[in-house]
Order: structure tokens, then C-alpha cells, then sequence
């Protein structure tokens, strides 16, 4: 009795690796700018903010948002359009 190979069927395998957006220390936004703009943008509360804020300036930069690839695209650009600079990793 002969069997028929099955149908392979397209699977398409989405990568749902999360990442991470990393905030480097600048010399020209102040703590204040910054501030604010992870509370808009991250929608993080005012002390994690804060603290995110003081960590990229002593360490040179902060892990401020994990999540997939193409939603921090987008804030990679809000943040340019602030001049704060943002890398994803």
C-alpha cells in the first residue's frame, strides 16, 4: 500500500523576540526634557523616569522599554524627533 506524502503547508514563523530600547547619555537635553519624555512617550511615572534618566547619565545608558521590534521602531523615531538618542538592541 502506498501513502501519499503529506502537503507541506507555508508556516510562517514570525520572530517574536523581544528587544530592548536603550537610552544614551547626552551632554545637550536636560534631566527635566528627558524626564518628560519617557513619561509621554514610555508611559513610565515620573520617579522611573527619573531613574532611568539618572542610570544613562552615570553609566552612559539605560534599558528603558523591552518589547517587539516594530513597536519600538516607532519610538526610536518620537525620541529623534526630541533629539534624544535611542538605540535598539
Amino acid at each position: 500500500m502506498k501513502t501519499s506524502p503529506k502537503k507541506q503547508e507555508n508556516i510562517h514563523i514570525y520572530n517574536r523576540t523581544e528587544h530592548c530600547l536603550i537610552l544614551h547619555n547626552d551632554s545637550k537635553n536636560t534631566f527635566e526634557f528627558i524626564i518628560e519624555s519617557l513619561v509621554d512617550l514610555c508611559h513610565h511615572d515620573p520617579y522611573q523616569a527619573s531613574q532611568c534618566a539618572l542610570i544613562a547619565h552615570y553609566k552612559g545608558k539605560c534599558d528603558i522599554k523591552k518589547g517587539m521590534l516594530e513597536d519600538l521602531e516607532l519610538l526610536v523615531k518620537s525620541f529623534n524627533k526630541r533629539g534624544i538618542v535611542v538605540t535598539i538592541e
